[in-house]
């Protein structure tokens, strides 16, 4: 159970890592518009904008990651659970705001992972 939990927060750590990367730096290349589904004129417009929401998703992952380096302490459930909080926050308000898409990709995970931070 506890190597589960380990693993479902390292994956959102992983998952928020590809859309920091994706949102700062491939905006405007294939992958960042066939991700995001977005025509290279509304890329190349929002291009700053999304550099500032892939600079967000690095400090989730910094405190994912936080969490996942604090095994052992009693820091990391308290981090798991806020971190993976905040995911699910974000990601309810994108599959609200955004994309439906989003509630499975981002917030159906985040929830996962809290609940079996939970069981720790």
């Amino acid at each position: 159970m506890t190597l589960i939990t380990y693993l479902l927060v390292a994956l959102i750590a992983a998952e928020h890592l590809l859309f920091l990367v994706v949102e700062m730096f491939l905006w405007t290349r294939p992958l960042g518009l066939k991700m995001f589904n977005n025509s290279l004129e509304f890329a190349q417009r929002s291009k700053a904008m999304a550099a500032n929401q892939g600079l967000y998703n690095g400090f989730l992952v910094a405190g994912l990651v936080w969490s996942l380096l604090a095994i052992g302490s009693d820091l990391s459930k308290p981090l798991m659970l806020f971190f993976t909080g905040c995911v699910i926050v974000a990601g309810l308000y994108g599959g609200y705001s955004i994309s439906r898409k989003i509630y499975i990709v981002q917030a159906l995970p985040a929830v996962i992972a809290f609940l079996f931070t939970l069981l720790i």
